[in-house]
């Protein structure tokens, strides 16, 4: 190899130089394009529909119905957010069931209280449980670690499950937990890097308003299968692509977002899949989602210390492999600059290789 290099002529390490120099620009530039170019700027609003979702959230006041609302709640929780510097509000959610995992997402990336001093807070959201005994087993866990609310929505297992949570929720931030400048909805078998992404919304040059941040898929299809629970037929919604839209793993919301969607929510009643309810009602808002690859969707990225300290989340790890994961965290400390390096190269070759699967769906 060595002999091979030497022989290489000036044309030819040039054009080698270039291909290495092309390589990481590609690769590492991305996110520089994400983050600076590709932002969506403050649009003037000409739709009717658009411009009254908006008004209507920008007066929108729970404080006076909070003793109604609470009755929608049999885990109210009405004081977790009572710091009113509250920069990111996390709500994690939860089966009723899963009591091991909660367990080992309190022991692990959620036993944070600050991000570079400005406050946050991780609450875990769960629906209606079936029995006197599990709702017991709940009431015993909430009293015990104060992390909890409780919304009452139907089973799991249909489409509706999911998506009356997030209606459920996104009514509790905005009755119980104004004052959260951001909040950021993900599940309990995700691993979430909170410093990496309070970093990262710290740092946002724009107003940080409009701001629906996660990993947006694009050109997903409809379900047209006549047979299918999510059946979404051309009366209802005759376009041949639905909006783009953050994969609902994990994903960021301002304020003003989450009460945007939670207007534009009465509105929607088409049967697809949570994280596409919450792209239609952005876009009955007139609210673009912004991408950024750093959130792994709903896939599982090889632990690699560096890579995980870059990346925003990874999907799909069990109670031991979530401990496991910040046990190391903790222990490494900082990566060195090589280190670093090839961290961000596993790490970024692991989530640009997947972009295209991430970006259609069908």
């Amino acid at each position: 190899m060595q002999c091979s290099l030497c022989k290489l002529r000036t044309h030819q390490w040039c054009f080698l130089l270039f291909n290495v120099l092309l390589f990481h620009a590609l690769l590492f530039g991305a996110d520089f394009v994400e983050e600076y170019l590709l932002q969506p700027t403050p649009g003037v609003y000409t739709d009717g529909m658009v411009v009254d979702v908006r008004e209507r959230a920008r007066k929108l006041d729970l404080n006076n119905a909070r003793e109604n609302i609470s009755q929608d709640y049999p885990i109210t929780n009405p004081n977790a957010c009572r710091n009113s510097d509250l920069f990111l509000l996390t709500l994690v959610f939860s089966s009723t069931a899963n009591i091991t995992q909660r367990d080992a997402v309190r022991k692990t990336w959620a036993n944070q209280t600050l991000i570079q001093g400005f406050p946050v807070r991780i609450l875990f959201f769960l629906g209606s449980t079936e029995t006197f005994a599990a709702q017991k087993a709940l009431m015993i866990e909430s009293d015990r670690h104060g992390d909890m609310v409780q919304g009452h929505a139907v089973a799991d297992s249909s489409l509706r499950g999911p998506t009356e949570r997030t209606v459920l929720a996104l009514c509790w931030v905005i009755a119980f937990c104004p004052v959260a400048r951001f909040v950021l909805l993900t599940k309990d078998s995700v691993f979430v890097n909170l410093p990496a992404i309070g970093g990262y919304l710290l740092g946002l040059h724009m107003h940080p308003e409009d701001i629906y941040l996660g990993r947006v898929i694009q050109q997903d299809s409809p379900d047209r299968d006549p047979h299918s629970l999510g059946y979404l037929s051309p009366v209802l919604y005759p376009e041949k692509h639905l909006p783009e839209y953050c994969d609902g793993t994990t994903y960021v919301l301002s304020q003003d977002v989450v009460r945007k969607v939670y207007v534009a929510s009465a509105a929607v009643r088409a049967p697809v899949p949570v994280d596409v309810f919450v792209g239609l009602c952005a876009q009955k808002a007139g609210v673009t989602p912004i991408h950024s690859s750093r959130f792994s969707g709903e896939k599982h990225i090889r632990y690699n210390a560096c890579c995980y300290r870059y990346l925003f989340s990874s999907a799909v790890m069990e109670s031991h492999e979530l401990e496991t994961v910040w046990a190391e965290l903790e222990q490494k400390g900082r990566c060195s600059l090589l280190q670093t390096y090839t961290g961000l190269l596993i790490c970024k070759t692991l989530t640009y290789l997947d972009k295209l699967s991430f970006n259609s769906k069908g």
